[in-house]
């Protein structure tokens, strides 16, 4: 008997963040509210930048947008606050379907993002169950100004099999943050370690 005989899919799941994270919901008739209250909370009290407003907000909308056209659920962006500075990093929640009958086992999964050179690659036991971990660092261009020099982002992935189903749900963490690479990972680990499927 296989994994999708004997286990009922979940309905749903939860996640834990840190206070300062701001969630945004990719459906299309959701996204647009959620944009709309993230622009007027980063710019509440200044009245002179409707041009920084709407470009934000068209920056947001077409990143959403394609987010949404992957597979993505919902999408988290850290607002956290550390005195004066705000501490960047992200979290996409993307549903994975397999054109696999059967689900497909983390220890190949692992093997072909290794074989494929995707970084740090492990399968991790989280509170949820096991999935695939895969932390690599990204290279990313200087700013059309060219004020900001090249540098790494860090990615941490993790592949959660969907229990009685072959598709994967992907939680993708990532952070410009490359000096405190490792802080950031232990965070996104923590969040990752407390998600749970709900009926």
């Amino acid at each position: 008997m296989n994994q999708t005989e004997e286990t009922a899919p979940p309905g749903d799941y939860r996640l834990l963040l840190p206070d300062g994270w701001f969630r945004i919901l990719l459906e299309p008739e959701q996204r647009d509210r959620a944009i709309d209250a993230l622009v007027e909370r980063q710019f509440h009290g200044i009245d002179n930048a409707p041009h920084l407003k709407e470009e934000l907000r068209r920056d947001m909308r077409r990143r959403t947008a394609k987010a949404h056209r992957s597979g993505g659920i919902e999408l988290y962006l850290s607002l956290q606050e550390v005195g004066p500075i705000t501490i960047p990093a992200s979290l996409l929640v993307t549903l994975a379907p397999l054109r696999h009958p059967e689900p497909l086992p983390l220890e190949a999964l692992a093997q072909r993002f290794a074989d494929e050179g995707e970084g740090s690659v492990s399968i991790e036991e989280l509170s949820s169950g096991p999935a695939v971990r895969v932390r690599r660092l990204t290279p990313q261009e200087s700013d059309e100004e060219g004020t900001e020099p090249p540098h790494n982002s860090l990615l941490v992935e993790y592949h959660l099999p969907v229990p009685g189903t072959s598709a994967f749900l992907l939680l993708t963490f990532s952070t410009p943050l490359e000096a405190i690479a490792d802080a950031m990972a232990g965070l996104f680990d923590a969040i990752a370690d407390s998600f749970t499927w709900t009926d």
